[in-house]
């Protein structure tokens, strides 16, 4: 594939959200030749990947990376570059059931870290997340900021990028830490959003909230997220060592604003808004950051990336393609 491009790359979890639209985009930019994803479909669809069943480039290995097989290490061999999504998405799971995220985020990265390491595989993508720095000090939040996780889901993807750094101090990895804002649009099965429509659909009349409607936070749109993706990879890839990059947008949004656009778009009138208080200070659950808003300034002046969708535009335009009003596409 020349120096812009890979002969083989494995996606962990490339049957989910975010994972599946990389294998999209990977094929539709023509970034390698073969393509395999791994994913123990959790929360992946198989449906979010069928349009590629059965192409020569593709390869598919239905595997739990909680578990170091056979069945998904050897498909490591010969490969020159892992994007790594796969993990259990959900941050409220973090207050109810820890061990989820200590298992599906920080044992299933370690057993990819050991694959990668047994055949030498030394360009990496990890999706990490804006819950890594928890109540930011500084809004907007700079990459140097301190990582404070206040959600094990926060600190397992911490544990996480500090695997990946020692295994580059130790073993030539060269890595991209894509530390995502709120990821947002087709094929999202959770979330705000989501909840939202859910909602919605089954009692047009009421919208419970869970907070106190004023957590601002910043949402990109899926497709803006993987174009960044994929060029901070090839930035690590040609220019060697560890990278952190804020992935997000230039500004943010409220919950209730997301609610406003969610009944505007459903076509629905005198919604009641329903606070539900979690919390004292107004979070949406024990471990919700109220305020996220990260600095990208860093991702804007060492590549050509910018975000194409404002955090309302993005969201508008995932409640249309959740509702079916808006067709999304990659070509």
């Amino acid at each position: 594939m020349g120096k812009q491009g890979f002969e083989k790359v494995i996606v962990t979890g490339g049957a989910g959200f975010i994972g599946s639209h990389m294998v999209d985009y990977i094929v539709v930019k023509s970034l390698a030749n073969k393509i395999v994803v791994i994913d123990n479909f959790s929360s992946g669809s198989i449906k979010n990947v069928e349009h590629h069943i059965g192409k020569d480039y593709f390869e598919l290995i239905n595997a739990d990376l909680k578990s170091f097989e056979s069945k998904w290490v050897d498909v490591f061999k010969d490969a020159d570059a892992v994007f790594h999504f796969a993990a259990n998405p959900e941050v409220r799971i973090s207050s109810t059931d820890p061990r989820i995220h200590f298992n599906e985020n920080i044992v299933a990265t370690f057993n990819v870290l050991e694959a990668a390491r047994k055949f030498d595989v030394t360009t990496h993508f990890f999706a990490s997340s804006s819950t890594v720095y928890g109540d930011a000090d500084k809004i907007p939040t700079p990459e140097d900021h301190a990582l404070k996780p206040i959600s094990v889901y926060g600190a397992s993807k911490a544990a996480c990028e500090m695997l990946y750094y020692s295994y580059s101090h130790l073993y030539g990895f060269n890595v991209a830490i894509g530390r995502y804002a709120n990821i947002i649009g087709y094929r999202s099965n959770h979330g705000v959003i989501i909840d939202f429509i859910n909602k919605l659909r089954k009692n047009p009349n009421i919208l419970e909230i869970l907070g106190d409607g004023t957590q601002r936070k910043s949402y990109l749109h899926v497709s803006d997220a993987v174009e960044a993706t994929a060029i901070i990879t090839l930035y690590a890839k040609e220019r060697k060592g560890y990278h952190v990059f804020n992935i997000g947008n230039d500004d943010w949004i409220t919950v209730k604003e997301i609610a406003d656009i969610t009944v505007n778009e459903m076509e629905l009138k005198n919604v009641q808004y329903k606070y539900i208080l979690v919390t004292p200070d107004g979070r949406g659950w024990p471990g919700d950051v109220k305020l996220m808003l990260l600095d990208i300034t860093k991702i804007k002046s060492l590549t050509s990336w910018r975000p194409k969708l404002s955090s309302k535009d993005a969201v508008r335009k995932t409640v249309r393609e959740i509702l079916g009003k808006e067709k999304f596409s990659w070509i």
